[in-house]
């Protein structure tokens, strides 16, 4: 627990680190040890991929890959800690199921080939849908600067939601939005 809260201070600090200690692990086992753990993914509309809505959040296809997701894990997910408090974790697991089932739903429709999905992106859509959605919906001044700040920082990630590669999981990027809108 930190923060400036009296003794109650923001306890989804921790929780926080220590999913993206979490994730760090993860990538370090699956680089050095077991360098199949990706394949623990969201595979679309599979009995098996199902497992993968949890795993997802935790797995990436390198360093780079968790790298960027981290910075913006850290960045969105404390303006979530501050708006939720205590609500952090209940949040953080509503936005994780939701970006992951969307996923597990609408991904890789109309091919042949099921691809797995991977990576915290699912969960940080989420966390910018629920900033933004705040900030429009919450007749409050505070968040209508918040959500401009966060517009203008992140505001580049809206193009993510459209498909633009092989290896990006756009449809994780839409369900996390749509998740974090709701």
């Amino acid at each position: 627990r930190t923060g400036g809260r009296g003794r109650r201070g923001h306890p989804g600090l921790g929780l926080l680190a220590g999913l993206i200690v979490i994730a760090w692990i993860v990538e370090l086992i699956d680089q050095n040890i077991a360098p199949d753990l990706d394949l623990y993914g969201v595979i679309p509309r599979t009995i098996v991929g199902l497992t993968g809505v949890i795993f997802m959040p935790w797995l990436h296809s390198g360093w780079d890959h968790l790298l960027n997701n981290t910075v913006a894990l850290l960045g969105l997910g404390v303006i979530v800690i501050l708006a939720e408090g205590r609500r952090f974790a209940t949040t953080t697991l509503i936005l994780v199921l939701i970006s992951g089932f969307g996923t597990w739903a609408i991904a890789d429709l109309g091919h042949a080939a099921k691809g797995v999905h991977i990576g915290a992106s699912g969960l940080i859509y989420a966390y910018f849908g629920y900033i933004l959605a705040r900030a429009i919906w919450g007749r409050r001044l505070v968040w209508a600067v918040v959500g401009i700040v966060v517009a203008v920082v992140y505001g580049g990630m809206i193009g993510g939601i459209f498909p633009e590669g092989d290896h990006i999981s756009w449809e994780a990027h839409l369900a996390g939005l749509l998740g974090g809108v709701w």
